[in-house]
């Protein structure tokens, strides 16, 4: 049996390959599955996705009528996919669950430095042969508070990396992690973490309560000089309010892996292309602000685990078995 795999990037083919080999074959694609490119599935029993293909309820009916009955997310977020219209049609949808922390926060906490001690701007300037300090000045975070919006895996991680910083913790999340309290955080609510942090993470899924937790309000919270770091999902973020406290002049740095309206644009390359999004193009021109495209999860152990995951979710819909992953099972 066949399996396609959509939204294959160059780095991951050899993994997704060498891994799948023993088992089935593989055919990895390089385009992201929409309703355009939906009929290539077409007499493929089994799929896999990435977090940027749409799998809403025109794709998933395309999907059915064509033979699919199982979709093997390769990520942990599902929220491009219809899970009520999976399950109607008879189409099992599995995810990863869970796969290195450390690659996110680790990327997190790239964005945080990166922002802070303006490094995109100084190398730019080098590499024209400037090397003026003038407008490079970052601040030491050591003794400084880190507020951390969701505290599992991944915001554990990142809670452990700051308090190597030495920096003071706080946290807010629907339950505590122990081992974020034996590290030192003070679990808060969420108006004072904002209120209170030179540096705020997010690290929540997206969820229709959590979308846009960062919204206006929200953002006026926030410190004039506090750095702002998004790398779990765009929605988590009111990307226009965002835009209106940066024209204020608010905000010492954002970094930010994902954005909200990313689908169509992240993982593709658009540099000879009229991007028609006011808000994005607005974004990146502010100085204090750094956008990189989704690649947080981006390392070689991540990928290899994410695989092997998939992997494994196809090796248990084609058994019979059920485990943890599935969100829609066999039916």
């Amino acid at each position: 049996m066949e399996i396609l795999v959509f939204g294959v990037q160059a780095d991951e083919r050899p993994l997704i390959e060498r891994a799948f080999a023993p088992h089935h074959p593989v055919r990895p694609l390089d385009v992201f599955l929409n309703t355009d490119t939906a009929p290539i599935a077409a007499g493929h029993e089994i799929i896999s996705t990435s977090v940027n293909c749409d799998l809403g309820a025109d794709v998933l009916s395309g999907l059915a009528a064509g033979g699919t009955r199982m979709v093997a997310q390769r990520s942990t977020g599902f929220n491009n996919i219809d899970l009520d219209v999976a399950e109607r049609l008879g189409i099992s949808v599995a995810r990863v669950s869970s796969y290195s922390p450390y690659s996110v926060a680790e990327f997190a906490w790239t964005l945080a430095m990166a922002v802070n001690r303006r490094i995109v701007r100084a190398s730019t300037r080098t590499r024209d042969f400037d090397f003026r300090l003038d407008g490079l000045m970052g601040r030491d975070l050591h003794g400084r508070t880190a507020g951390v919006l969701g505290t599992g895996k991944i915001g554990e991680a990142f809670a452990r990396i700051a308090r190597g910083f030495g920096m003071r913790l706080l946290g807010w999340d629907v339950a505590e992690n122990p081992a974020c309290r034996e590290l030192g955080m003070t679990y808060v609510p969420k108006e004072q973490l904002l209120a209170e942090s030179d540096l705020v993470s997010l690290h929540v899924p997206l969820l229709p309560e959590t979308r846009h937790l960062i919204d206006a309000t929200a953002l006026k919270t926030m410190r004039d000089d506090a750095i702002l770091v998004n790398s779990s999902r765009g929605g988590l973020v009111d990307t226009a309010a965002l835009v209106d406290e940066l024209r204020a002049g608010r905000f010492t740095g954002v970094g930010l892996d994902v954005y909200e309206a990313e689908a169509g644009l992240f993982f593709l390359d658009k540099s000879l292309e009229a991007v028609d999004d006011d808000t994005l193009a607005r974004l990146v021109t502010f100085p204090n602000v750094l956008v990189t495209s989704h690649q947080a999860y981006y390392t070689e152990d991540a990928v290899m685990q994410i695989v092997g995951t998939t992997l494994d979710n196809v090796l248990d819909y084609t058994a019979g078995r059920r485990s943890e992953n599935v969100l829609v099972p066999r039916s």
